[in-house]
């Protein structure tokens, strides 16, 4: 397995993500997340609302997503919940990182973040 470098996710997301933590793949991911300000996280890292393209090197697919809380989930519109496979594996990573992650069934795939769209809103908009 490649290591990666840490994950950095905002203060919000780890916050709300940590009570849905049962789930151990995105536990051992929260533990090793540097956890910042919202407004310090970079614009190329997935976080939660990111739309991200990602590649799956061990198929040669490549898909659009956007990383949501289990209940903002609807793949008919590409959104996939944080606590899905590739939602976990994506979190965190910032464009070009790529990683190797254990999916159902015994598979690992290695999924490259192509690119990461972060559309944040302001108060004062």
């Amino acid at each position: 397995m490649m290591e990666i470098d840490k994950l950095i996710l905002s203060d919000q997301d780890y916050a709300r993500l940590s009570m849905l933590a049962n789930d151990e793949l995105l536990g051992d991911e929260l533990s090793r997340a540097i956890v910042v300000p919202a407004d310090q996280v970079p614009a190329d890292v997935v976080r939660i609302n990111s739309r991200v393209i990602y590649l799956d090197e061990s198929s040669g697919l490549s898909r659009e997503v956007e990383l949501v809380f289990p209940e903002g989930a609807d793949l008919k519109f590409g959104k996939i919940s944080v606590l899905s496979p590739v939602g976990s594996a994506l979190l965190g990573l910032k464009e070009g990182q790529v990683i190797d992650w254990p999916f159902p069934h015994g598979q690992s795939r290695r999924l490259k973040v192509v690119s990461v769209a972060n559309y944040v809103a302001f108060a004062s908009d």
